[in-house]
């Protein structure tokens, strides 16, 4: 089969757009964290990269896109270290033209920035160590399973692969199932096992540098257009209308979350614009493919809203979920699958041969509410009772938390022995020398170092 150097072209480059991801999330999570626990969090991306890039190759792309077995898994062994599929002439995972090896790619980069998001959860209070097993062990019972359930299309037909994605019909483009729900529900498990930081509740704990918070949104909105518009695996008309999609349904999440701060509290914040992007982002990558652009910015303006005032449910519930993964990935996830219910537009150029017609364009069948709604729930359960039962392995062996001392003087200094801030050098003589000295104007102005 003839390579199609277009598409491939497209499809490596949309894989890099989704790598940048994973160091853009680490700047989003590591701007919301505390200054003292701000690079173990970023750690904790950058961890997830290493483990997952190693253990996709090994046996993770097997898992997940192997011949099926009952719509449950990937055949394990059958591309261990990637055998059989970095040939040259290995093309045709279902995608005419498009080399195996472009596929591997693109999909190793969908498994490493699910596994990081689950770690905004834990901000401040992990052992790095725990985490990176906790993350392995995700990663091979959790992840790779569910993205063969929702991503594996296999046969002639394209039917006898997971049983979610080739199997059923639930509609998920890019991962909604797969990468939120699935991570979404992973944190909140991990919340409930590693309890409450120090003071969560009774004292302030503000992001420690709001401008890394949004440069990382501003890098996540930056590579979503590869992981959605690539996720049609072609380089179209379908890409680019999901590329709209995405960019509108992300403006309008913003937009609703500044509304919603300004109602509710008085003032929209730099932190509620950041926040409202991802909201968005999350909610349109399930159904970006099925909606029309005025039906994105519904999806977007209902996932902002619901993300903005879910954030809220962990002071109410009591659990300490550090940087909202469950308020955003969790809700944002079901809500952006859901609406493919109630949005899906004949008129929307979704990848299947079949038209999506949803509740508000005069369908809604019940199979259409089954595909949609069960098949998500499921994956939140299975995620949430496997992450709960590793962690709880985890702590009660070699512990998941760090001790109470190490996270009063902060985690960076315990897990890394670094700070992110080398505050002793604006303290010296020097800079009250030039702070005390006259100015050009003859006034006296405190100058920075």
């Amino acid at each position: 089969m003839e390579v199609d150097t277009g598409l491939t072209a497209w499809v490596l480059t949309a894989a890099s757009l989704v790598l940048l991801m994973t160091p853009g999330l680490a700047m989003f999570y590591g701007g919301m964290t505390r200054s003292r626990g701000i690079l173990n969090m970023m750690m904790m991306s950058f961890g997830a990269l290493g483990l997952v890039s190693v253990l996709w190759v090994l046996y993770g792309y097997s898992v997940a896109f192997g011949t099926s077995q009952g719509g449950l898994v990937g055949d394990p062994t059958e591309f261990a270290g990637l055998a059989g599929v970095m040939s040259e002439d290995s093309v045709g995972y279902g995608i005419a033209g498009l080399p195996d090896a472009a596929f591997v790619a693109f999909q190793s980069v969908f498994a490493v920035i699910t596994v990081a998001l689950v770690s905004g959860a834990i901000a401040d209070r992990a052992k790095f160590t725990a985490w990176m097993i906790f993350a392995g062990a995700w990663a091979t019972v959790v992840y790779f399973p569910v993205a063969h359930w929702v991503f594996a299309f296999q046969g002639e037909d394209l039917t006898d692969g997971g049983w979610i994605g080739s199997r059923g019909g639930t509609i998920d483009l890019a991962g909604g199932t797969a990468v939120h729900i699935n991570a979404g529900a992973a944190a909140l498990a991990l919340a409930l096992v590693l309890g409450r930081r120090r003071g969560f509740g009774r004292e302030p704990m503000r992001p420690g540098n709001l401008p890394l918070v949004m440069l990382g949104a501003g890098l996540l909105w930056f590579g979503w257009f590869g992981f959605n518009a690539a996720s049609t695996l072609a380089a179209n008309g379908t890409a680019s209308y999901v590329w709209v999609n995405t960019f509108v349904a992300t403006g309008a999440a913003m937009l609703a979350w500044l509304l919603v701060e300004r109602l509710r509290d008085g003032r929209p914040t730099s932190l509620g614009a950041a926040s409202g992007v991802v909201a968005g982002l999350v909610a349109i990558t399930p159904a970006c493919g099925a909606v029309t652009p005025v039906g994105a910015i519904c999806v977007g303006l209902i996932a902002g809203t619901a993300c903005a005032f879910a954030v809220g449910l962990k002071y109410r519930l009591g659990y300490d979920d550090s940087l909202d993964v469950v308020g955003v990935h969790l809700v944002g996830g079901l809500v952006g699958t859901f609406s493919v219910y109630f949005f899906g537009s004949p008129d929307a150029f979704y990848y299947s041969a079949a038209p999506v017609e949803g509740l508000f364009y005069g369908g809604g069948s019940a199979a259409l509410a089954y595909d949609q709604f069960v098949p998500p729930l499921v994956v939140m359960a299975y995620s949430f009772v496997l992450a709960l039962v590793i962690a709880f392995a985890i702590d009660k062996t070699i512990g998941f938390r760090v001790s109470d001392e190490a996270e009063a003087d902060g985690v960076d200094t315990a897990e890394h022995a670094e700070s992110a801030y080398d505050f002793g050098s604006f303290g010296g003589a020097g800079f009250r020398a030039r702070s005390a000295s006259p100015s050009p104007t003859g006034s006296r102005e405190e100058v920075s170092a």
